[in-house]
């Protein structure tokens, strides 16, 4: 058995999983409008910056940076389309850490982020 193989075969489950497809369908139906688009790009840098500045990698977060992400996920979260693309962008997020999870047991390996002082 390869394990690289076994992988790739993962990956195409997943990729054509009905949740993954549900995923692409309600991005693009998102990400047709084009101030939808921008909102969002902007809203998932935004993300990004504060599950940096949780795991201690950035640094605090800035106020105003916080506030704009709040703003924008109020606003985002009000367009049904957005919204469902959203949820179902987390719904598979968790889906892949219950993944990545399975695998890390299997392997032995345990990824803990270690208690911020």
């Amino acid at each position: 058995m390869n394990l690289y193989d076994t992988a790739y075969r993962l990956a195409g489950e997943i990729k054509n999983s009905e949740e993954c497809v549900r995923l692409r369908e309600l991005r693009e139906r998102a990400m047709s409008d084009e101030t939808n688009r921008v909102l969002l790009e902007e809203y998932k840098r935004l993300q990004v910056r504060l599950q940096m500045s949780m795991v201690g990698a950035a640094g605090e977060m800035p106020g105003e940076d916080m506030q704009r992400f709040q703003q924008l996920a109020s606003l985002l979260y009000m367009n049904a389309d957005v919204q469902a693309y959203l949820m179902a962008e987390m719904q598979m997020q968790k889906t892949m850490g219950d993944i990545f999870k399975i695998l890390t047991d299997a392997a032995g390996i345990t990824f803990e982020l270690p208690e911020r002082g």
